[in-house]
This record gives C-alpha cells, sequence and structure tokens, in this order.
C-alpha cells in the first residue's frame, strides 16, 4: 500500500502546500502559541527556532509502539526544541536546550536525504518525531524525497499541542497520527508545561486528526500499521461525524499508555 503524499506529489498539490506552509514562517502561526516573528528572518518566538529545522538524531529505533517498529524499527528523526516546557520531559537535552540544539540546524535537502536514509537503512516508516513547529520545512524535504524515490509512510509524532489549520494543510500529506495528549487541565498545562491554552487546541488538533483518520487501528498481516486508505462515509452519512458535536473522542478512538493513534 503506498503512502497517501504519493498522488499529492504527482498531482503537484504536495509542493503547493510547502510554499503555503513556508510562507507561514513570515508571521510564525505553526502552532498554538501563535508568535507572529518573521522565522525566514532569523526572528525567533517560543521555540527558538528559526528557518532551519533542528535535527537532534535520525535512527532505526525500537521503541516505538510494535504496529511500527515491526521488526527492523520505526525511522525516527527527533526534532530539536519544542512548542512546549514540560518539566518532566525526558528528552530535555534536545527539547529545551536551544543554543546547544543551533549546531543541529538543517537545510531542506539534508532533511530530505535523512529520510531517504532511512529507507535505505530497511525502516517501516518515517517517523516525525516533536515535529510541530517545523512542519513547514518537513513538507519542503518531503516534496524533495519523493523526488528522489521515497516510498515510506509518514508519522506525525507529536505532543498534540498542534494548529488546526496546519494540519489541515497535512491531510493526504501524514499517514499516522501519533498524538502525546499531556493534559485536561490548563492550569496544570501552563504550571508544568507554559502552554495555558493546551486543553482548548490539543481536543481541536485531535478532532481533525479524527477527521483525517476515522478511528480504526489497521494492521497488515505482519502486524504492521500500513499507509491508509482515505476514510469512506456512507451515502446519506455526515461528512463530521455526530462524535464531533458532541465534543469528545473517548471510547471511539485506540489508544496506547496515552497515545492515541487513529488510522484509515
Amino acid at each position: 500500500m503506498l503512502p497517501s503524499y504519493l498522488a499529492l506529489a504527482e498531482s503537484g498539490e504536495l509542493t503547493r502546500r510547502a510554499a503555503r506552509l513556508v510562507r507561514m514562517l513570515e508571521a510564525c502561526d505553526i502552532c498554538p502559541k501563535d508568535c507572529g516573528v518573521n522565522r525566514l528572518r532569523g526572528e525567533v518566538g517560543f521555540c527558538w527556532s528559526g528557518a532551519e529545522a533542528v535535527v537532534s538524531a535520525i535512527v532505526p529505533h525500537f521503541g516505538e509502539e510494535p504496529c511500527l517498529t515491526g521488526t527492523r524499527g520505526a525511522g525516527n528523526i527527533f526534532f530539536g526544541n519544542c512548542n512546549m516546557r514540560c518539566a518532566y520531559c525526558q528528552n530535555w537535552q534536545i527539547s529545551q536546550d536551544w543554543k546547544g540544539q543551533r549546531r543541529n540546524a538543517v537545510s531542506v535537502e539534508v532533511l530530505a536525504g535523512a529520510m531517504l536514509a532511512l529507507q535505505e537503512q530497511g525502516c517501516h516508516n518515517v517517523n516525525l518525531v516533536s515535529p510541530t513547529h517545523f512542519v513547514p520545512q518537513i513538507v519542503a524535504a518531503l516534496a524533495v524525497a519523493v523526488r528522489r524515490g521515497l516510498r515510506l509512510p509518514l508519522v506525525y509524532n507529536t505532543n498534540a499541542y498542534d494548529s488546526v489549520p496546519v494540519l489541515r494543510l497535512l491531510d493526504g500529506i501524514v499517514d499516522i497520527y501519533l498524538p502525546d495528549l499531556k493534559y485536561s487541565d490548563n492550569a496544570m498545562a501552563k504550571e508544568y508545561s507554559v502552554a495555558g491554552n493546551y486543553v482548548e487546541a490539543s481536543r481541536a488538533a485531535l478532532k481533525e486528526m479524527y477527521r483525517q483518520m476515522g478511528c480504526d487501528l489497521v494492521v497488515d498481516e505482519a502486524g504492521l500499521a500500513p499507509p491508509p486508505h482515505p476514510p469512506q462515509r456512507r451515502r446519506g452519512e455526515p461528512r463530521v461525524p455526530p462524535l464531533h458535536r458532541r465534543g469528545t473522542l473517548a471510547g471511539r478512538v485506540p489508544q496506547h499508555h496515552g497515545a492515541v493513534l487513529p488510522h484509515e
């Protein structure tokens, strides 16, 4: 089963979306922080990130969910910096040491090469870890990598502090969403992650992911999550499921240790 982004690449839509996302960096509203800085000119906001993506590690990884790691590993790309400041972050050396991470800034071409290198190593997917603040660079790199032969599914492994308009531009690009929902209380989110609007932002983000993917976790005969087919609607079924009007995804979306895997 081929990744969904290939059809967008063939039509030219992938390149158009990359350009649109990059333009958003001129007054950055890529995440719910809405800093408004011009990252293309070197200005930085809360995430301390500029025009280039910061890549801290590129590695086949076996610590993700089994349906992603399989026998050859998930192809993890760990991005540096973050749009949150979690006091308990296990990767704080790369998420909160922005001065040290400046040396890990990479061009779009280098990021595309990293995706292709993971494919050459036999990984089952490209697993983008903490990608939110670098979505424009990722999509631009994906467009380059596809022209050079990338065919792996794309996993969006996020803290769920995502912007709905940006997620809409990822519709048909991301094959699997893997959001790590952290809080149901904004006071706690503000105290421990400096994200006082986390609850509203993350719930809206999860609903958009659900709209794109549906709720079934699908695995193949080897136990791996393959690229999805677009969600199918029965004749007469509303485009927005009644679930969204009730405002909850509880009981409908597969979960693993708090990580949600909407699929298909």
